[in-house]
């Protein structure tokens, strides 16, 4: 054994394994999103596999969250695990200006799998960078500065990313994110912005809010519109019939670039493998990442359609990462792939959508008083949660936070107590388990969300 093999031996035993040890040093070291640092206390988990996590006493947990809405493909995927090794094994790491197989082959399936005219692939690290490039695309393609995006929105939280998400997150950056954003509504028939009484009312007004934004907007300052086909984090809000076709026909007609944000809805998270093919529209760009390969290493990326791609064969691309393409990320990407493909994962998702999980929570809305509204398809869903189903007043507040919050916090800790890890924004939880869940796996989280929501009952008020 060689001196190095023991130095690198003796560093990875020096990663802690005890609970209390590990704790302290996250509280010590560690600087975490999207929190008051003082005020968090993050639970050490020491393994997971399949759809679950263990915590360090032993305690297993049904992750409902797909941890950040991307391990479509479950915990330590054996077929994922063997080409990390494999791969990582013959090679790291190459720069992105050398071609590479597995880049090759991920940015081929990818584009196989986008569909016609989307045939090429830039690579980033994650989904905010791919936003941030798509935007860029579209500016340098169209030659316009602005860019429309929904308030009901989360693209990132890179500077220009967080200029584009319309949710509260953006307003600690504000004023000073990228210039030439503007927010428009999207469609929401259950909280309607335009006082609609049916889908199809909703899709004719929303379309129509669209279509004043861009002309005191000016559509010849208009390089994109960016959206999320089914909007995530802000509501899993599925789009009324003819809306995303709407959308379609109106960059059409002014010449604006459709960006389609797939970076929480593609790869079988909506039983498609990009959610807007539900709705047979074709984007001009489609950002990724998450499930792309499940975030067992950090990739994204910007799909391309013929024509934008074609605006730089003569023209140099301005922007790049040290880690575009990384190999070893790509590789795990064409493994990903591949498995989707063997195992049906897609259809998984899809069938759970149709047979077990939609019709299981209308069943729930039926029982449970405090259920407003269910929505979503695939593995993609959210139960809304209300004081009131006549008012469709919220549980909580927008944005609520400390005691104003504690209806979807006892929520939360009911599920957690159950073993069901939930993913919770505002007066939202969502169902959003691994693409790769079985549906007696499902059913088990289903009834631990029964129990859970008798704690939200408690505040319905009639």
């Amino acid at each position: 054994m060689t001196s190095t093999t023991t130095s690198t031996q003796d560093a990875l035993a020096s990663i802690p394994t005890e609970e209390a040890e590990v704790r302290r040093l996250d509280r010590a070291h560690v600087f975490h999103s999207w929190s008051a640092q003082a005020h968090i206390d993050p639970l050490p988990i020491v393994s997971a596999a399949g759809s679950y996590f263990t915590d360090y006493e032993g305690k297993r947990y049904l992750d409902f969250s797909s941890q950040l809405v991307n391990v479509n493909i479950g915990h330590q995927h054996p077929r994922m695990i063997q080409a990390i090794q494999d791969y990582a094994a013959r090679m790291t790491t190459i720069q992105p200006g050398l071609a590479n197989d597995a880049r090759s082959e991920a940015a081929r399936l990818i584009s196989e799998v986008a569909g016609e005219g989307l045939n090429k692939v830039f690579f980033t690290n994650a989904g905010a960078e791919a936003n941030e490039n798509a935007i860029r695309m579209a500016r340098l393609h169209t030659g316009r500065p602005k860019i429309l995006a929904m308030y009901r929105s989360y693209h990132g939280a890179t500077h220009g990313a967080i200029g584009l998400t319309g949710d509260p997150r953006r307003w600690g950056t504000e004023p000073h994110t990228v210039p030439g954003i503007v927010h428009f509504w999207g469609p929401y028939p259950y909280r309607s912005s335009f006082h609609s009484e049916t889908p199809e009312q909703e899709t004719e007004r929303a379309l129509a809010h669209l279509r004043d934004t861009i002309m005191v907007e000016g559509a010849q300052t208009i390089a994109g519109i960016i959206l999320e086909p089914i909007v995530g984090t802000n509501g899993i809000l599925v789009p009324p019939p003819g809306y995303l076709a709407g959308v379609r026909e109106i960059c059409d007609e002014h010449g604006i670039l459709l960006i389609s944000d797939e970076v929480m809805a593609g790869f079988g998270r909506a039983g498609e493998w990009f959610a807007i093919q539900h709705w047979g529209v074709r984007p001009d760009l489609i950002s990724f990442a998450k499930g792309v390969n499940s975030g067992y290493l950090p990739l994204g990326g910007v799909v391309l359609s013929d024509a934008v791609a074609a605006t730089f064969d003569d023209r140099v691309y301005p922007g790049g990462l040290t880690y575009s393409g990384h190999p070893l990320a790509c590789a795990s990407a064409v493994a990903s792939i591949q498995i989707f493909k063997d195992e049906g994962i897609i259809e998984n998702a899809r069938r759970l959508g149709d047979e077990v999980i939609g019709p299981e929570l209308a069943k729930l809305a039926e029982k449970h008083p405090s259920v407003g509204d269910v929505r979503g398809l695939g593995v993609f869903w959210a139960v809304e949660l209300v004081r009131n189903r006549q008012t469709r007043e919220p549980l909580v507040p927008y944005n609520a936070s400390g005691a104003d919050a504690k209806p979807m916090a006892d929520f939360a800790a009911a599920c957690k107590a159950g073993g069901v890890w939930p993913m919770t924004h505002f007066n939202r939880t969502h169902v959003v388990p691994p693409c790769t869940i079985s549906e007696d796996e499902v059913r088990e989280g289903l009834a631990i969300l029964d129990l859970a929501l008798d704690t939200t009952d408690t505040y319905y008020a009639e």
